[in-house]
């Protein structure tokens, strides 16, 4: 019989859940990082413009600075001059992309207001693990969520190992004392899972556009979306009501 939402609350197997940001809570690849490093790139005079599916495959490099600075090198400046370029264009990049979020041209992705809600109303405690810039994330979760939901959250600022190394889960888990058997991991990308995976952690996979076609093998559960309508694309049966991830579906998975 599956778990229902009163007796997961009741019995603490779930102790913690860790999001990441980027494509996970919020719905900021193609509509905002694009956006903001290719008017980054046009205000520097480069005549580099990431199109939707190009900027896909430039996703599989994490970290901004890392992903402008590998494709700089693709077309052909020298490293020491891509590295340079890279940390300038990457600082005016975050800029760009903190207007942005202030403006409210970032949001969640559906599902997330409430999922978030109802965890924390469970008493799950609430991190966040994210190779994406302080100067940024910190806004970004302030404006929808306040202060006060996420204990702690841990960005590429402060870890330098970036995704799909688990240092940035590795921080987390360490700061906050947790017990990895009573903590799930909710991420979107093949990067993420690994990262993830590496801290041994079970993982909430919930793809986007972006991220559809990764391989996703190792996740506990891969979702399109949070719900209601949502489908089970791979993974473990656990409660899934009209198609949406609750509390008892993360707290299945941590079992």
């Amino acid at each position: 019989m599956h778990p229902t939402e009163q007796d997961t609350s009741s019995h603490g197997r779930l102790e913690a859940v860790i999001f990441d940001v980027d494509g996970t809570l919020v719905d900021s690849e193609r509509d905002g990082h694009r956006v903001a490093f290719n008017q980054a790139f046009e205000d520097a005079g480069l005549p580099y413009r990431w199109g939707v599916e190009e900027y896909g495959r430039h996703l599989r490099v994490t970290g901004g600075r890392r992903r402008i600075e590998a494709f700089l090198v693709e077309e052909g400046h020298e490293p020491g001059d891509a590295a340079e370029q890279a940390g300038k264009l990457h600082e005016a990049k975050t800029g760009i992309f903190r207007e942005m979020v202030g403006s409210g041209e970032v949001p969640l992705r559906p599902g997330v207001a409430r999922l978030v809600g109802e965890l924390a109303a469970a008493g799950v405690r609430l991190f966040v693990a994210t190779t994406g810039s302080r100067a940024w994330v910190e806004p970004l979760l302030d404006r929808h969520f306040g202060e006060s939901v996420f204990e702690l959250v841990v960005t590429g600022t402060e870890v330098t190992r970036l995704k799909p190394d688990p240092a940035v889960y590795e921080a987390v888990l360490q700061a906050a004392g947790l017990d990895t058997h009573a903590v799930v991991a909710v991420e979107d990308s093949a990067n993420g899972l690994v990262a993830a995976r590496g801290a041994l952690l079970p993982c909430l996979v919930v793809t986007n556009d972006y991220t559809v076609h990764h391989d996703l093998s190792g996740a506990a559960l891969v979702v399109d979306g949070l719900g209601p309508g949502a489908h089970r694309v791979a993974g473990a049966d656990v409660p899934l009501p009209d198609g949406t991830v609750t509390v008892a579906t993360l707290a299945a998975l941590a079992r």
